[in-house]
């Protein structure tokens, strides 16, 4: 049995489900026998390419993209954070942002930082109702997660850096990442979705050989 799980995982800063999957993630991480190291690496992923750079409100951009009761369908969102721990209120952040600096600022993190600094800027987005594309906001949160000023000043203006960036997140989706959060373990299986903590358990048991893959 294999004591090291490595988790591959794409998100988008913008998509609650991430929200609320990674803290499922969380849960179940908690409850892991602290023997099992588990690293994970963050990949990007964007749910909507087209946003502009100065926003677009969300309600509007569901509404035009699935049709249907948007309010609805959020309202549903928010119980599911609720009940994965997550104070979401999806008031508190009426708007989309494009996320291409965020995610090149996380890609580009050391990997033992990666999944906490995606995390930070997913709450400043959706708990503290922060523009997320913002370089100020960004900057300041990176500095909490160990950049240093000249070097997040540096990757936020590297418009080089965020075309590879949006060229990673395009071959995602190539490669069969179509919805997010989307994780791969130990590179031999995958799950698509904000799964409950008790299926995270299961793939932590697939992952070190605890229990057998299903044939």
């Amino acid at each position: 049995m294999t004591e090291t799980i490595h988790i591959d995982l794409f998100t988008d800063i913008i998509c609650p489900w991430c929200l609320i999957g990674t803290a499922r993630l969380d849960a179940a991480l908690a409850a892991l026998d602290p023997a099992i190291t588990v690293t994970i690496a963050h990949h990007p992923f964007l749910l909507d390419p087209s946003i502009p750079d100065d926003g677009q409100n969300t309600r509007e951009r569901l509404k035009a993209k699935y049709g249907g009761d948007v309010a609805a369908m959020q309202a549903r969102v928010e119980q599911a954070a609720h009940q994965a721990g997550v104070d979401l209120d999806l008031s508190v952040q009426p708007m989309s942002y494009p996320t291409i600096k965020a995610h090149t600022l996380i890609r580009l993190a050391p990997s033992e930082i990666q999944y906490a600094l995606a995390k930070a800027f997913a709450a400043a987005y959706f708990l503290e109702g922060r523009n997320i594309a913002s370089d100020d906001i960004l900057l300041e949160v990176a500095q909490t997660h160990g950049f240093s000023q000249d070097d997040a000043k540096a990757l936020l203006a590297d418009e080089r850096e965020h075309d590879a960036t949006r060229l990673m997140a395009h071959s995602a989706g190539q490669q069969g990442v179509n919805g997010v959060p989307f994780f791969i373990f130990n590179s031999k299986f995958a799950l698509s979705g904000a799964q409950p903590p008790e299926v995270f358990a299961r793939a932590f048991r697939l992952a070190t050989g605890e229990e057998a893959l299903p044939a």
